[in-house]
């Protein structure tokens, strides 16, 4: 079984023939670093959605912020783009920082959120990189994602961290819906509180 990452404890990992040591911190507050996106656990009643591009391997939506755009904006927009999904309610459940220690980018330190979303989801129309979208059983969405090995602890720890609906003071319901979304959102988000909600 995978370990799940401590706060500010560094896990080691490599991507395009760079090292970097990537730490899990906490909300409310992000740590100090340059913002670099966001992504999301998103809800849909048991079910979790997730997104790739070639139908195989599997991932969270979420991307990189534009100017002067807020996390929770990200969140949102990156999911209704990827993922043809609305945001109903949100929770910020942290970020992860990652610095790189070696590379052409060495110094670089990135700082993304984690959030977990409860979604409504519309009728599948691909845009952009992403082509293929699957809804899976709460309880097996970690077995599904692809994650390199040095992440995986970092992303079990968001994972369980997303495995309630309640008992968080930054907890938002969208108010700029119409009530038929609201309704079916709190719909959904009643029927994922099952327990055993992530497991793994």
């Amino acid at each position: 079984m995978d370990d799940i990452a401590v706060d500010g404890a560094d896990m080691a990992f490599s991507m395009d023939g760079q090292d970097w040591r990537v730490a899990w911190y906490p909300a409310p507050g992000p740590p100090p670093g340059t913002p670099h996106g966001a992504a999301a656990i998103c809800v849909a009643g048991a079910q979790v959605v997730l997104i790739g591009n070639d139908g195989e391997a599997w991932g969270l939506p979420g991307g990189r912020p534009e100017p002067g755009e807020r996390m929770i904006d990200t969140v949102r927009r990156e999911v209704a783009e990827e993922a043809c999904a609305t945001v109903t309610t949100d929770r910020l459940l942290g970020f992860s920082r990652g610095t790189c220690v070696r590379g052409h980018e060495r110094g670089l330190v990135l700082v993304r959120s984690m959030w977990r979303a409860e979604v409504v989801v519309h009728a599948w129309q691909p845009r952009f990189e992403i082509t293929h979208r699957r809804l899976v059983p709460a309880a097996d969405a970690f077995a599904y994602l692809e994650i390199p090995a040095g992440l995986r602890p970092l992303h079990r720890r968001a994972l369980r961290r997303g495995r309630t609906r309640h008992g968080s003071h930054n907890r938002r319901e969208r108010t700029d819906l119409a009530p038929a979304a609201r309704k079916s959102a709190t719909a959904s988000a009643q029927a994922s509180l099952c327990p055993g909600w992530f497991r793994g």
